[in-house]
């Protein structure tokens, strides 16, 4: 069980990068780390971008989740 616990994690690991880089947007490191971005927090989520960032927030609850439970359980 602790082993498939640890491939479920470690899929959605994976999953994770791919969302959150699929989602950085800008033209260098400066704006991903929050530079000179223009928009700011004010912009509206549409679309794509919306399922893309809920979906992002889903997995993140399910990897912490799982890793909650890996600990508690097999620690």
């Amino acid at each position: 069980m602790k082993t498939a616990l640890q491939i479920v994690q470690i899929i959605i690991s994976i999953t994770l990068i791919i969302l959150v880089v699929l989602q950085a947007k800008g033209l260098g490191l400066g704006n991903l780390l929050g530079g000179d971005s223009g928009a700011g927090i004010a912009k509206t989520r549409r679309g794509l971008e919306k399922t893309l960032f809920q979906l992002t927030v889903g997995l993140a609850i399910a990897f912490l989740s799982i890793a909650i439970i890996t600990v508690a359980f097999f620690g």
